[in-house]
């Protein structure tokens, strides 16, 4: 494993012990731009010990972060880091154990290592560039090939401006694959692409680079693919996100009409 992956996990750790620790608690919470999108104390102390984990190994990188003031943009050139204290902050918040902690390195935008948490169920996924591993055994992708069997999971956040865009890939899921999942976070969905669990998730419109660049890096890592809504190479600023386990991706792209 590389250092920027072991570094990641220790990072993500260090997040993911502070926010179990406050899981299930009485904790402050505020809304940020809707009553759907809040964040928690336990977002903030999660992030200040991920940040406080990285810069004890690499003090003069830059570290994109959701929450604070960290910076919001991922720089198109040096090392960086890409976090989320917590992933899935709702779901937190009312118990349900669908949250995690995303760590990502990028080298000149790209990601390099990842590691994604999920402290209240005990699972772990790293990745450096060659290797996924999900509670430290190496992993990969499905092998389903069918597409009428594949379990497909959106990961957009539902808002009022996107509910009737919504509906349109529910329908789809249903009509065209096998079932569909909706986890609430999309660093745990992305996880459960690479790790085999799923085998399709979907993003409509431009995503945050803390709620998919760990997810993305893993997938690619594990043998997955990865496009924005007109199948190039996915990257952060992509419109779209389009993840499969490879193997009718061509087939996904279709049934959403992309």
């Amino acid at each position: 494993m590389t250092d920027r992956a072991r570094v990641a996990e220790t990072a993500a750790s260090a997040g993911a012990n502070v926010a179990l620790g406050m899981f299930e608690r009485d904790i402050e919470v505020e809304e940020k731009s809707s009553k759907t999108d809040v964040v928690s104390e336990a977002d903030a102390a999660a992030q200040d010990e991920i940040l406080d984990a990285i810069a004890g190994h690499y003090p003069d990188d830059v570290v994109v972060g959701e929450e604070g003031d960290t910076p919001k943009e991922i720089p198109e050139t040096g090392d960086a880091w890409v976090v989320d204290p917590i992933d899935g902050t709702t779901n937190y918040l009312h118990g349900f154990t669908a949250w995690c902690q995303a760590v990502a390195a990028v080298r000149d935008a790209a990601p390099v290592a990842a590691a994604v948490t999920r402290p209240a169920v005990g699972d772990r996924y790293v990745a450096d560039d060659e290797t996924l591993w999900k509670n430290g055994v190496p992993t990969t992708v499905s092998d389903e090939s069918d597409p009428e069997r594949f379990v497909v999971a959106p990961t957009l956040r539902v808002h009022d401006g996107n509910r009737d865009r919504y509906l349109d890939v529910v329908d789809t899921c249903f009509a065209a694959f096998g079932d569909m999942r909706r986890i609430g976070s999309a660093q745990v969905t992305l996880a459960m692409v690479a790790a085999g669990s799923i085998d399709v998730a979907l993003g409509v419109g431009q995503s945050n680079p803390w709620d998919t660049v760990a997810g993305v890096h893993m997938i690619r890592t594990a043998g997955g693919t990865v496009t924005d809504a007109n199948g190039d190479p996915w990257r952060h600023d992509s419109d779209g996100l389009v993840a499969s386990n490879g193997e009718a991706h061509d087939a996904v792209l279709d049934a959403f009409g992309f």
